[in-house]
């Protein structure tokens, strides 16, 4: 029976995280997302306890496959500079592939819920630019870049820059595809 409320709580996330994915924003309601579902409010309260969790359920699947990511481009690619590249590449392209996540990676999706899932996310993008620093600054100590540069504030320029993307992207009504310019831009931030 466990793996039947398993498989039922994927269910309700991958349906809250298709229904993220329409170009108008409209408030995701439980009604509306039971509706989808085809069953009840309250057999959604059976898996989560609230609205809430489920988002929450979206943010862990986020931090889950992005550090895993990072984690494997981390163990196969020994440059940093490579690593920086790959990394952001890997973080424009995550969100291309998953619009939905999109929303909730910018905290639009999460603007009218409880204020801890938009701390969630901000601790993310912390995380996130940690991460770029921490491959920066082994570049630094490669020689692939400048020993002088200030590793902090290059990869705070980095995350500004791919959050942007995905917000270009969400706001597009997902038209903007956050790796289209990634070629020529990626390039222009690692200098």
């Amino acid at each position: 029976m466990a793996t039947r409320s398993g498989e039922r709580k994927n269910q309700i996330l991958q349906v809250l995280a298709e229904m993220l994915q329409a170009p108008k924003s409209e408030k995701i309601t439980t009604a509306a997302l039971a509706a989808r579902l085809d069953v009840s409010e309250a057999a959604l309260y059976r898996h989560f306890a609230s609205k809430a969790q489920m988002y929450e359920g979206l943010i862990g699947f986020i931090e889950e496959t992005v550090f895993g990511l990072i984690n494997k481009i981390s163990a196969e690619q020994e440059s940093g500079l490579k690593q920086t590249h790959a990394t952001a590449a890997m973080l424009l392209s995550f969100a291309e592939k998953n619009p939905g996540m999109t929303r909730v990676l910018i905290g639009d999706a999460l603007v009218n819920e409880d204020a801890r899932l938009q701390a969630r996310i901000n601790q993310l993008h912390d995380r996130l630019e940690a991460t770029l620093k921490q491959s920066l600054r082994l570049a630094q100590t490669q020689g692939e870049i400048d020993s002088n540069a200030d590793t902090a504030a290059q990869a705070n320029l980095m995350l500004a820059y791919i959050i942007g993307r995905w917000h270009q992207y969400a706001k597009s009504g997902f038209k903007r595809l956050p790796t289209e310019l990634w070629q020529q831009q990626g390039p222009m931030l690692l200098g």
